[in-house]
């Protein structure tokens, strides 16, 4: 039996559940985990003082009930086992984890898979600014794992990705794999201004209805049909995304760029 944690009511005041993980709380009996610390805004508090917790913690599968678009850092650093969250979750969902799996059946807020290693995250709805990007000043964002968004997503996806798998099948904001290092991004919707700005390997592939204008530093190398398309299309079908009938089958057009660095980054562009 998993174990429940029901948000009391909503608060103003963001909850910051960082340290709230499968690996952490299976040893531990209902009781001590209600004694946890958590913050509310810069205020330590305890678990149980906002949330009703039930079930079987050493089950490593935790369900998050509740308006949670206050809670934030679900998920952060985690190690193992499930989470999955019945509604909208905050900031920072699954930011730094390395195993496991998240599923959020509603939207999620910016920082989504923020510097992740490994896992997947799957978000059913929206997601914010910043998804699988690095922190401000860090050398690379994403190193791993598999983030997938139903919706639309904000600014800045994959920014300084080093590697893993992004597919997001809204729309994107402005600068999609912005000074990315490697990895994979896959649009299905429209994408903002700037798309690959910067970026030194890895691949970038728009496969709605138009894609974005390149910057003049992208050069088109030819037109073909990748065999990888279909093993990614055979991977996403299997973990539930939703993908046009059409994906892994059609011809793309191949750019190469950023020519400011180097040229190495590949940009897919649906025919």
């Amino acid at each position: 039996m998993a174990l429940e944690i029901s948000i009391r009511e909503t608060t103003s005041v963001p909850l910051e559940v960082e340290g709230i993980l499968p690996e952490t709380v299976r040893d531990k009996s209902l009781d001590e985990i209600r004694r946890l610390s958590i913050y509310h805004g810069n205020r330590q508090e305890q678990f149980g003082d906002y949330f009703d917790i039930s079930g079987d913690p050493a089950d490593e599968t935790m369900i998050w009930q509740g308006n949670l678009a206050g809670v934030h850092w679900l998920g952060t650093k985690m190690n193992g086992g499930v989470i999955r969250v019945e509604g909208d979750a905050g900031r920072h969902v699954g930011s730094e984890m390395r195993r496991g799996e998240i599923h959020v059946s509603g939207n999620a807020s910016d920082w989504v898979g923020g510097e992740m290693h490994g896992g997947l995250i799957h978000i059913r709805g929206r997601a914010g600014h910043l998804v699988g990007a690095a922190y401000r000043g860090s050398p690379r964002g994403m190193t791993g794992g598999t983030i997938l968004v139903h919706g639309s997503v904000g600014n800045e996806l994959g920014h300084t990705m080093r590697r893993g798998l992004i597919a997001v099948g809204g729309d994107t904001g402005d600068l999609v794999g912005f000074n990315m290092l490697a990895g994979t991004i896959l649009i299905f919707g429209e994408a903002g201004i700037r798309p690959g700005a910067g970026m030194h390997r890895g691949t970038i592939g728009f496969f709605g209805p138009s894609a974005p204008p390149l910057l003049p530093s992208f050069r088109r190398a030819c037109r073909f049909q990748p065999d990888v398309l279909a093993l990614l299309a055979s991977e996403l079908r299997r973990l539930d995304f939703p993908l046009p009938d059409s994906f892994g089958s059609q011809p793309i057009e191949l750019f190469h760029g950023d020519m400011i660095e180097g040229g190495r980054g590949e940009v897919m562009i649906a025919s």
